[in-house]
């Protein structure tokens, strides 16, 4: 008789700073409709989510919280070689988000993914100094400087990984579930140098979350038409947005994940 390994559904959850806020969404109504999660990976806020529910924080506490976020709270302005904010906002940020707790209080394992910003090379944390690590999941270079953790500067896992669909399976996943949070493309004219480069990384992420969300069992896939990195003033619209494209998803959930129920056990 052939023998299965047991069943272990891993939640990937994407960056993009405000449309990030996303994510929250879709893990109510995952949490709602009971879909098991052995594992999540998240890059960016998609780590600093991850991580929190990972850790047993209630979505609707990370719902008060992301309504309140803005870029004001977040940047603290003082350009140096390496940045443009000193980050220590962000820094407060993630410690009250994560009740500064650390990867041996998780309920659910998690992984975060960061970027070596000399090297190029993507990382995968699974232990270490969580706090910090998810701060170099979340900081952007140029605009954030980079987090030293062990000799290395770390950048955002998004760079590599906007959607850590692929880190999954090398973690022991057999299903994953990726919420792809996907770039923000307009179309209109651009007449400036700043609106150019903006436009420039989302056709690029665009491409990316195309490729990498290919290799996912389901993709949740909020639509956050128009809703750019820095729209932290709809926030609310994000997270309903997020629950939208979950509740849309579960049929395809639950049907992929019954396939192989009695295979399975």
């Amino acid at each position: 008789m052939a023998m299965f390994k047991k069943r272990k559904i891993a939640l990937a959850l994407g960056g993009g700073a405000a449309r990030g806020i996303a994510n929250i969404g879709a893990l109510k109504v995952l949490e709602r409709e009971r879909i098991p999660i052995d594992l999540i990976i998240g890059s960016s806020i998609g780590g600093l989510i991850g991580a929190s529910y990972a850790l047993g924080v209630p979505t609707y506490r990370m719902e008060e919280a992301a309504l309140k976020f803005s870029v004001d709270e977040l940047t603290d302005f003082a350009i140096s070689k390496n940045s443009l904010v000193k980050g220590e906002k962000l820094k407060k940020i993630i410690e009250e988000f994560t009740d500064k707790k650390g990867f041996k209080d998780a309920r659910i394992p998690f992984a975060i993914t960061t970027t070596d910003i000399e090297t190029g090379e993507e990382l995968v944390y699974t232990k270490g100094p969580l706090q910090k690590i998810i701060q170099a999941s979340c900081s952007w270079p140029g605009i954030f400087p980079p987090v030293i953790i062990e000799g290395r500067k770390l950048g955002d896992g998004g760079i590599r990984n906007s959607i850590p669909v692929k880190m999954a399976k090398p973690l022991g996943a057999t299903h994953v579930i990726a919420v792809e949070i996907g770039f923000c493309v307009k179309s209109g004219k651009i007449d400036n140098l700043f609106q150019m480069f903006m436009q420039s990384i989302q056709i690029l992420g665009e491409e990316l979350d195309s490729y990498q969300s290919m290799q996912a069992d389901v993709i949740i896939k909020p639509k956050l038409h128009n809703l750019d990195q820095f729209a932290f003033d709809r926030a609310k619209e994000a997270v309903q947005d997020g629950e939208q494209a979950a509740k849309k998803a579960i049929p395809e959930i639950k049907r992929k994940l019954k396939l192989n129920f009695n295979l399975w056990k």
